[in-house]
């Protein structure tokens, strides 16, 4: 390995070319900063590679054959669909191909220079690069670590190409005969629906009770799976996994004491994620971490070192590429001299489970136990007249509200269309927005839209299409 001898300089240092990473060097850049982006692997990280976006194809393809079972309705004779496994792999390596090629050609537009290498911090100012056989230095004014995390696999796991988690478990060649999905999170959820719809016989083992979801939703979702024929099997937790080539054995405990034994082709396991730092060697700069390792930043996603910033999975707490995002352009606006902060309070939970989930604020349980005078209101999909058009009649709206203030503090959907719903909701509870807020625009008809609206009516007990009775049973909750 070669060492250079002088140090180029670089105003603006970002380690990592995922969501966070890219969102922060096109702002920086648009702010007239000269922005250089170190990335070991490849432009999108993890998010675009080998999650979020794959995972996207896989429930959007899951989708496109449940709504096969509606075509009858409307007349159109179409028989049973059959998935083409390797056009569907073919399609995806298409999607991220195309979307990583548009992150690339959005920094070569914004004059952002992309370094392929493996960064470590020599200083508080100076990094070096490992490029193959070379290894260079740069000095910089400013950093920002975005290099995301890792899944975590338990020690008494060995390896196997049938043992799944979130980045491999979209890179099969086939799909699973018999999946066993681990896990009570919203990734093991999409794993789970995409799956079923694509061929897969599913179980699905909860660590918890149940989904974190309001009960309303939950209960819901319960109707669903068990329409689907997933079996759920709720509070029990992984006690042992053995495989050879053909099948996965999984023994699983429940309350230390009922213990069952499941057999399938496939496991996917929701795993836990550490920080993607060893090789940054931060203890050579004192930057403060957790006692898991995830950095330590402010609300201007500054470290104990004033010179770099941290974003995205790194910072531990959720970890979700919308948030990432949102640091990523707040940390280059800080750094521009701009007054910018991360408020990730209202950050939404999406679910493109089939039908998809999506929710915004306080569940009902959150916001009684927070002490405020709850009022809940739903409203279910079966009333509203697009959805009875489009044969999408599973699913609820449910709003809540403080009835003191008639402040809204949550909205939750589950049913065709929740995440475009949810968008309305999300402005709303950033806006500290009341039910009459959301009651007094005009919705267009016949639409999703109203769904929302008629929930929103409900706290005040005007909705059209709910009937009397349920309103009253809502008020005596």
């Amino acid at each position: 390995m070669v060492v250079g001898e002088f140090a180029e300089h670089r105003e603006l240092i970002i380690i990592g070319g995922g969501p966070g990473g890219y969102n922060a060097a096109i702002r920086a850049a648009q702010l007239g900063i000269q922005v250089t982006v170190i990335e070991q692997d490849q432009l999108g990280g993890t998010c675009l590679n080998r999650g979020c976006i794959p995972s996207k194809v896989f429930s959007h393809a899951a989708q496109q054959v449940a709504s096969v079972a509606d075509f009858q309705s409307f007349g159109i004779c179409v028989g049973t669909p059959a998935v083409d496994f390797a056009q569907l792999i073919s399609y995806k390596d298409q999607i991220i191909q195309r979307l990583r090629s548009g992150v690339e050609n959005l920094c070569q537009a914004n004059k952002v220079e992309i370094i392929r290498g493996r960064a470590n911090f020599i200083n508080d100012n100076r990094i070096g690069v490992e490029l193959g056989h070379r290894f260079e230095l740069f000095d910089f004014n400013q950093a920002i670590i975005a290099t995301g995390s890792t899944a975590v696999m338990p020690s008494t796991i060995g390896e196997n190409d049938r043992i799944l988690v979130g980045h491999t478990v979209y890179e099969l060649n086939e799909v699973p005969e018999e999946l066993i999905v681990y896990g009570s999170d919203a990734y093991a959820l999409e794993v789970a629906c995409s799956f079923h719809k694509l061929g897969s016989a599913v179980s699905m083992v909860l660590d918890n009770k149940d989904f974190s979801f309001d009960h309303t939703i939950n209960r819901e979702l319960r109707r669903v799976l068990k329409k689907d024929k997933i079996k759920v099997y709720r509070g029990y937790q992984l006690e042992k996994v053995s495989s050879d080539s053909n099948y996965v054995q999984v023994g699983l405990l429940k309350n230390n004491q009922k213990e069952i034994s499941l057999s399938g082709t496939h496991l996917y396991m929701a795993t836990a994620l550490q920080p993607a730092t060893t090789s940054l060697e931060l203890n050579r700069l004192g930057v403060k971490c957790s006692d898991h390792g995830f950095i330590q930043v402010d609300k201007q996603l500054r470290t104990s070192v004033p010179s770099i910033f941290a974003i995205g999975d790194v910072t531990g707490g959720t970890f979700s590429a919308t948030k990432a995002m949102k640091q990523g352009k707040v940390a280059a606006e800080i750094i521009a001299g701009k007054p910018s902060e991360v408020d990730l309070t209202m950050m939404p939970t999406i679910v493109r489970s089939v039908p998809p989930i999506a929710t915004v604020g306080l569940t009902e349980e959150e916001a009684k136990e927070q002490g405020f005078q709850v009022k809940t209101s739903q409203f279910s999909y079966s009333g509203n007249s697009y959805a009875m058009i489009s044969n999408q009649k599973s699913g609820v709206a449910k709003v809540i509200k403080d009835n003191n203030s008639d402040l809204l503090l949550g909205v939750h959907t589950i049913g065709a269309n929740a995440i475009e719903l949810i968008g309305s909701g999300i402005i709303a509870l950033e806006m500290a927005g009341r039910d009459e807020d959301l009651r007094f625009p005009l919705y267009p008809h016949p639409s999703y839209n109203e769904i929302l609206l008629e929930a929103m009516e409900g706290l005040s007990d005007s909705a059209i299409h709910m009937k009397p009775v349920e309103s009253q049973l809502e008020k005596s909750k």
